[in-house]
């Protein structure tokens, strides 16, 4: 029997992986760094409140809204300064802050509107969305990380906001958290999609799962189709098939993406992680789309892309509801 054909790789213009920063990182060792680039009219500010960044319509689509130092307010003691690097010549940094946004008075915002990662990321430019993804990557890591895990003792940034370090000068650095998501497809060319507890009703996606120590991307992916939903992926080399990644800092995660081949079909969902998965067809998936049975995941996301792949092009969305 001729095994089904799995998409090919590349998956090309991932959302929020089309980065073209220079991120310079010889340029955060300095301790006076941070403090020349903002004393420097032609820096860069991006300002992120509770994973917020201000963005403006334009007639290219919306942008990022990047602010000479003077035009920013004082950091607060529980922002983080942040470098991110260099883009034709010109240094951008960020002021990462757990506050909401500022308020404007009527007009005074310029047409700016602050938004999420997950709302925006699709449609910003490369630079844009790599600024962004970058600055709300580290902005989580230093929130969850401010005291030692050896001695309990609280951390202060280094490193032009790269590095904490520890009284006796022990350095912490960031961390990403590598999971795999899959579009498993079974030997009559369905795709698997699965639906978690804690999303709203009709809220489908492609399986996903973190990678275990000492473990590679391709068992990662076999082990967690089967956890999740008793699915049986071939062990041939060419049974998983590497697709593409994308930085996905919701905390932090790197998510790479993958097509197995399943040689089972019998569904049994975890119940935990999984509480529903279905076969779908091509013409299934369409028409459940269309009747806004099955929801899928945001356009932003490399799961959209998987199905997509998958699907031979765009699927047929009536219209975007947000994730939650």
């Amino acid at each position: 029997m001729t095994p089904v054909p799995l998409p090919s790789p590349p998956l090309r213009d991932l959302a929020l992986s089309r980065q073209h920063l220079d991120r310079a990182g010889v340029n955060r060792v300095s301790p006076s760094r941070l403090a020349e680039l903002w004393a420097s009219p032609g820096t860069r500010v991006l300002q992120v409140h509770a994973g917020r960044a201000p963005v403006v319509s334009t007639p290219a689509g919306p942008r990022l809204v990047l602010r000479a130092p003077a035009e920013v307010p004082a950091p607060g003691p529980d922002d983080l300064q942040l470098y991110l690097g260099v883009d034709d010549g010109v240094h951008h940094v960020a002021v990462v802050s757990p506050d909401a946004e500022p308020e404007t008075t009527d007009g005074a915002g310029g047409g700016e509107e602050w938004r999420g990662l997950r709302e925006v990321g699709e449609q910003l430019p490369a630079r844009d969305a790599g600024l962004f993804t970058e600055a709300l990557s580290m902005g989580n890591w230093h929130a969850v990380t401010r005291f030692s895990p050896r001695t309990g003792q609280p951390l202060v940034p280094a490193s032009s906001g790269w590095v904490k370090v520890e009284p006796d000068g022990k350095e912490h650095f960031p961390r990403t958290d590598a999971a795999v998501i899959m579009a498993v497809i079974s030997p009559d060319d369905e795709l698997l999609l699965g639906h978690q507890p804690v999303w709203p009703e009709n809220r489908y996606s492609v399986l996903a799962g973190f990678v275990e120590p000492g473990e590679c991307f391709e068992d990662t992916v076999r082990r967690e189709a089967f956890e999740e939903a008793g699915i049986v992926v071939g062990s041939e080399p060419d049974d998983v098939r590497y697709l593409g990644s994308q930085p996905w800092p919701f905390p932090a995660s790197l998510m790479v993406g993958f097509a197995a081949r399943a040689v089972t079909t019998d569904i049994k969902v975890d119940g935990d992680e999984i509480a529903l998965a279905r076969w779908f067809s091509r013409e299934q998936l369409a028409e459940e789309l269309a009747a806004g049975r099955v929801l899928p995941p945001p356009g932003v996301s490399i799961a959209r892309r998987l199905i997509e792949a998958w699907y031979g092009g765009p699927i047929p969305v009536p219209d975007e509801r947000p994730w939650a």
